[in-house]
């Protein structure tokens, strides 16, 4: 098993996913997961590829983002706010009560990391955010980060990101966050912008 001091000393190249999920989690039979310093093209006989970036952040140098016409709101009591927010956002993901309930009971949940905006004009919830924090490796996680179609690139994105970050800085030793390299709406891109850094990509191998 992964030592706990290898996974601090370099999170994004010696795991795909956070090390608190790692220890909970088997890799299916049908799957293989590659970093890419160890992928071939010969591995895709048979198999499927979704390359997945990881990115980690330090949390020094943080920028506080200012928006005036978004305001937080208490996202413990919104369950089924966070339910809709993120399957209106996505187009092929689907989400159930019962799933974001279950994030609830992980030994990293941590409820100050569940955050809503919604718009002042309108008073309709419009982005949010769930982040863990593992006391364990010290590292807060990004789970979800997540803006309605319509209201993409207005900032909001960085807004939830760097508020996470910020509640977290002098308390987490460093920040990782993961997604498809492939997604169209590039949210690699938005990280970068947020100070996250790295070049860790993993290929999920999947039977055909």
């Amino acid at each position: 098993m992964l030592l706990l001091q290898e996974y601090v000393n370099d999170p994004c190249g010696t795991l795909s996913i956070p090390y608190w999920k790692s220890k909970e989690l088997a890799v299916p039979q049908n799957m293989k997961i590659i970093h890419d310093r160890d992928f071939s093209v010969g591995m895709l006989r048979g198999y499927k590829d979704e390359p997945y970036f990881r990115l980690s952040h330090n949390l020094k140098n943080i920028d506080q983002v200012f928006l005036t016409d978004v305001e937080p709101v208490s996202g413990l009591s919104n369950i089924n706010e966070f339910v809709w927010l993120i399957n209106a956002s996505y187009s092929d993901i689907s989400i159930t009560k019962e799933q974001i309930e279950r994030y609830r009971r992980t030994p990293v949940y941590c409820p100050d990391l569940w955050i809503l905006f919604k718009e002042q004009n309108s008073n309709n919830i419009v982005a949010g955010g769930i982040a863990d924090y593992d006391r364990e490796t010290n590292e807060l996680i990004l789970e979800w980060i997540q803006v309605l179609p319509h209201y993409r690139r207005k900032g909001y994105g960085q807004l939830i990101v760097n508020s996470l970050l910020l509640k977290m800085q002098g308390i987490a030793e460093f920040a990782t966050v993961s997604g498809k390299v492939n997604n169209p709406t590039n949210p690699q891109s938005l990280y970068r912008k947020c100070g996250f850094i790295g070049d860790d990509v993993w290929h999920i191998l999947t039977q055909k």
